[in-house]
């Protein structure tokens, strides 16, 4: 339903872009007659996007795979000042696919990582669409105790598809790598903050994500795997995703119901891509809430908690 819905939009985004422009470009004599135009067309829109107020598990999964969903290029440009990257994993190489550095966050020193998928065709096979090697998993590693040596917050940002499952990766230890990601993390003595900002797969997704608190956009989705290789075990037939999506529990809603997800962040209607500065404000907003609060326990009160977290994690409710 949200493809038709967007699909819809569309010709109504590019004519109030197409006058928006022209009021840049000209200087405009009849102000009110463009006036009315877009109000007229942000009314047609606002109309069609009542239809977003309740989306299906497919649906999500669909806005958050979205490419022009906000990635973690842009969400460090909103969130952060004095970005400074670091690259390699001191062991092979370099890893596009995972973005990390220092920089401040309200002033305050964080450690910032996440995944990285690029915005261009160019971009993504540069980032390999966001699938790490285990390269990228020891680069975070290597930055994340960095962060602990001094003290620094970790922000983490899932937005993946998997780790890379190919022959060369696993020859290089990939399995190995996540493995260690998730032991190293579980000790950490410094506040660890996880944003599942799009699609959060697999073990890929989690050699990131062992943190105090997760928080997920609305239209996230969190999974051990994706929709079409569940149903491929499943029922050995990948075009039964859709039924898979409903049957995973893979939503930010079902994930807080749940206990596993601490807070939802509200997406613009139609998806986090329609919005940009709105869902930004609320994410800066979120995190300095969280950061407040974890901020305050000591060392080892923030390595118990987030082993208790993942410990209760599986449990059957009512028991």
């Amino acid at each position: 339903m949200i493809k038709e819905v967007l699909q819809q939009l569309e010709p109504l985004d590019a004519q109030m872009a197409a006058l928006c422009s022209r009021a840049d470009d000209e200087e405009m004599t009849d102000t009110t007659h463009h006036a009315t135009e877009l109000a007229e067309l942000s009314a047609q829109e606002d109309r069609i996007l009542r239809c977003c107020t309740s989306l299906t598990p497919e649906d999500r999964v669909f806005l958050a795979r979205r490419p022009d969903r906000p990635h973690i290029g842009e969400i460090i440009d909103a969130l952060f000042t004095d970005f400074f990257e670091q690259c390699g994993d001191r062991q092979c190489k370099e890893d596009a696919a995972i973005l990390c550095g220092i920089a401040r966050f309200h002033g305050m020193p964080v450690t910032v990582l996440g995944h990285r998928k690029g915005t261009t065709l160019e971009e993504n096979l540069q980032c390999n669409f966001g699938m790490p090697g285990p390269e990228g998993y020891r680069k975070a590693l290597r930055v994340m105790k960095q962060a602990e040596k001094f003290r620094r917050p970790i922000i983490t940002f899932v937005d993946t598809p998997g780790a890379y499952p190919g022959k060369d990766a696993e020859e290089r230890g990939q399995g190995e790598a996540i493995a260690r990601n998730l032991m190293e993390m579980s000790g950490l003595t410094v506040p660890v903050l996880t944003i599942v900002t799009g699609e959060g797969s697999s073990g890929g997704a989690l050699g990131l994500g062992v943190a105090n608190h997760i928080l997920m956009l609305e239209n996230a989705v969190y999974s051990v795997l994706s929709p079409e290789g569940f149903a491929s075990i499943l029922w050995k037939d990948a075009s039964r995703s859709g039924e898979a999506c409903a049957i995973m529990k893979l939503t930010a809603q079902d994930l807080y119901a749940d206990g596993i997800v601490e807070e939802i962040i509200p997406e613009p209607l139609g998806g986090a891509q329609r919005g940009r500065q709105l869902l930004f404000s609320r994410m800066d907003a979120v995190i300095a809430a969280h950061l407040a609060v974890l901020c305050k326990m000591n060392r080892k009160a923030l390595a118990d908690q987030r082993y208790k977290k993942y410990r209760r994690i599986g449990e059957m409710r009512g028991r």
